[in-house]
């Protein structure tokens, strides 16, 4: 057989573009390949590796065309299952999985011809799966320099709004799967296409059923069906009822409402993963600082909780993952939501989701409840699966030793603002009374768990632009190396690239259906699928100002509601 560089990676090449036309995802395709062994030259000792020339050819194959380092290849294989087998890796095991050197070693033991072969292959795939929209990532062209072939702002706006519609339709809202029988009147896609109307309209599965009803749209189901879609996506394996507290009670009295989160989040999860995909063209994680914002939002929730306030009696069905808060001097109530975002100079995507329960006024003390150090590891746990952090910026609210301890020991770097106590003040009013300085450094304080000292951090004191600081001063910590007093308002300052995550929250509300129901399967799931057509519409307008080269930071191309109403068209009219 011919061992032509060429001709061998046509021949795979050809294959791979019928496997396009019938696969959803890269790594399927890769499974499927007939691979040429005979005509690839490996100088390994077949009989003596664990992995042989057909199981690294696939896997480099991968490599390249998703355009990923050695490193992050290995530490993929590592914790994903369904790339190790489709690469046909015959282990029991993820920790057997092929570390960086043994790829690096592998890739250079293949002849010259079989490295072009490799090559050729990566590029003729690559570009069969972006035909058939196979590949989520590189859709990011470069901006033509010819006058001839350059496109217009509007055209380029258009080329990038479809092709994440696209994504969305076949990489995205797939992931959430209602687990419905398969003879089901309306699909998943009608379920998802409906969502997304609710969402643009700013209505209720009430007022689209009705609207459905009025204009005999057969693709419209009534609203009862749609809410048992939406719940099944976040039902557990084994359970079809309304999931409480009080059905998930276990010995500690900490409910497993987990149970629920991690059936929303595994599709929330895999839809993520491809959005960020979606990004990798020219691995913008790798080349410049990743951070990443965490912060809690609140769902309001109307319902007064007492039966009886004076006597301390609260309504004993009052839903336990309410939770209280103070917002603009008032006490309120709602459902609450921790969020872990790409922020700064990255586009802003929500990488992680958490349901938080706090314990409440109304509730008895020894009620359960997230810790906030619970929260942040896994939300951090999520973010790491999908990007290389380097720095972790809270609200005030996170201020907890342990938050602190858990960021510290993953080698990253935070920065959070603190409330100012005492001794703040009395460092404050020194910095005042100082005739030159106008802010301060203390070095070295310890931040200690259980009594003992775990690291050091720094405490910035800086002029604060906000009213209602005391001494107008803000309080910052940071477990970045020894910060000079000079370094303090670049560092302050760099808080500033949370994004305006309040911004971020606004607009993810704002697609939200409304409703009433306490279910807290619908509640989750709705904030998850809300912030996944969120994350949507900030990949296009990230695509779009990259195409253009305009700042990340400006204004939106599209508006929200303009890309959430293409987005239930789109899916309608090709679904």
């Amino acid at each position: 057989m011919s061992t032509n560089p060429s001709a061998v990676a046509e021949s795979i090449i050809v294959h791979a573009k019928t496997l396009c036309e019938r696969e959803d995802h890269l790594w399927d395709v890769i499974r499927k390949l007939s691979i040429p062994v005979a005509n690839l030259e490996d100088a390994r000792d077949q009989n003596r590796v664990d992995f042989g020339t057909d199981e690294m050819f696939r896997t480099l194959l991968f490599k390249g065309i998703r355009g990923i380092s050695q490193n992050e290849l290995a530490q993929r294989l590592g914790r994903e299952p369904s790339l190790v087998k489709s690469f046909h890796l015959d282990i029991t095991d993820l920790s057997d999985t092929p570390t960086q050197q043994e790829l690096s070693y592998a890739h250079a033991q293949f002849s010259e011809d079989t490295q072009k072969s490799l090559n050729r292959t990566v590029a003729g795939i690559r570009e069969v799966a972006l035909d058939n929209d196979v590949l989520t990532e590189g859709l990011v062209p470069s901006v033509p320099d010819t006058e001839e072939e350059s496109q217009s702002a509007n055209e380029y706006k258009k080329e990038k709004a479809q092709k994440t519609l696209t994504l969305a339709r076949k990489h995205v809202l797939p992931e959430f799967d209602t687990h419905r029988a398969a003879h089901k009147k309306y699909s998943d896609e009608v379920m998802l296409d409906m969502f997304a109307s609710i969402c643009a309209n700013n209505g209720s599965a009430h007022s689209e059923a009705e609207y459905g009803w009025l204009t005999d749209d057969d693709l419209i189901c009534d609203d009862s069906t749609f809410l048992r879609a939406i719940k099944k996506i976040a039902t557990p394996e084994g359970s079809d009822g309304q999931l409480t507290f009080e059905d998930f009670a276990d010995d500690d009295s900490m409910p497993e409402i987990d149970r629920i989160r991690d059936s929303v989040m595994t599709a929330f999860n895999a839809a993520t993963e491809n959005v960020v995909n979606s990004i990798r063209g020219d691995d913008p994680f790798d080349s410049r600082e990743t951070v990443a914002a965490i912060d809690i939002t609140h769902e309001q929730f109307h319902v007064w909780p007492w039966e009886d306030k004076e006597a301390g009696i609260a309504k004993p069905d009052y839903p336990k993952m309410v939770s209280g808060y103070k917002k603009d001097g008032e006490y309120k109530r709602g459902y609450k939501y921790a969020t872990i975002t790409l922020v700064g100079d990255h586009a802003p995507i929500v990488l992680g989701i958490e349901p938080v329960k706090e314990n409440s006024a109304w509730e008895p003390d020894d009620s359960p409840s997230y810790s906030k150090a619970d929260l942040v590891s896994r939300l951090l746990d999520r973010a790491e699966q999908f990007v290389d952090l380097d720095t972790v910026m809270f609200d005030r609210g996170f201020y907890v030793n342990r938050v602190y301890a858990d960021v510290h020991e993953r080698g990253l770097t935070y920065l959070s603002p603190v409330p100012t106590y005492e001794d703040d003040l009395a460092a404050i009013q020194n910095i005042q009374e100082h005739p030159t300085a106008d802010a301060a450094v203390e070095h070295n304080v310890p931040v200690r768990i259980d009594g003992e000292l775990h690291h050091e951090a720094e405490y910035l004191y800086a002029p604060s632009t906000s009213d209602d600081a005391d001494g107008k001063y803000a309080v910052f910590v940071t477990n970045e190396d020894r910060v000079e007093p000079a370094e303090i308002r670049s560092i302050v300052n760099g808080y500033s690239r949370r994004w305006d995550i309040e911004n971020q929250y606004k607009s993810i509300k704002s697609f939200m259906p409304k409703t009433s129901s306490t279910d807290y399967r619908l509640r989750l799931c709705n904030f998850a699928l809300s912030t996944l057509i969120y994350n949507l519409w900030r990949l296009t307008d990230y695509l779009i100002k990259v195409a253009l080269d305009e700042p990340i930071r400006s204004p939106p191309e599209i508006t929200a509601k303009t890309f959430v109403r293409a987005l239930g068209d789109f899916l309608r009219e090709v679904g």
